[in-house]
């Protein structure tokens, strides 16, 4: 059997932390589905579906790891891909609270659990929110992001 492991997020961008999650889970998975998810508590800088064209392009030649766009809950989600886990980054103790609460929720809802990986040290400092304020303003964000950055606003 197949061992999936679902790794859920707005991805709002895609960063070089996500990455090296994605590509370490991969490593401990048959196959890795980022799933890119609505957040109806978070307006998106990025479209979704420019960031899943993004994310797919640059893992073309990396056949355990594919890239869906999704608006349901994640533990349902996650049981209709078949995933054995939901894969989850931590960067740091406030990441961990945040991210045990909404695993436990996880487990409640369809019994999954949840595996997290600590970011390598290297990535540790970055974050979504901070990439899309420096992009905003004009900075290059060349070295938080796998990928060139397309959308300007």
């Amino acid at each position: 059997m197949k061992r999936i492991a679902f790794f859920p997020g707005t991805f709002d961008p895609f960063t070089k932390g996500h990455e090296d999650i994605a590509l370490r889970g991969a490593q401990l998975f048959d196959e890795v589905v980022i799933g890119i998810g609505h957040n109806t508590k978070k307006k998106r800088f990025f479209p979704a579906e420019e960031m899943k064209t993004l994310i797919e392009d640059y893992f073309k030649d990396n056949k355990s790891i594919r890239v869906i766009l999704y608006q349901e809950l994640t533990a349902k989600v996650a049981k209709d891909l078949g995933a054995c886990v939901l894969l989850r980054g931590l960067r740091n103790t406030t990441d961990f609270e945040y991210e045990n609460s909404i695993a436990q929720a996880n487990r409640y809802v369809n019994g999954i659990d949840t595996v997290f990986i600590y970011t390598s040290p290297e990535f540790s400092h970055l974050s979504s929110s901070i990439i899309r304020e420096l992009h905003k303003f004009g900075h290059s964000v060349s070295e938080f992001v796998p990928f060139k950055l397309e959308s300007e606003y």
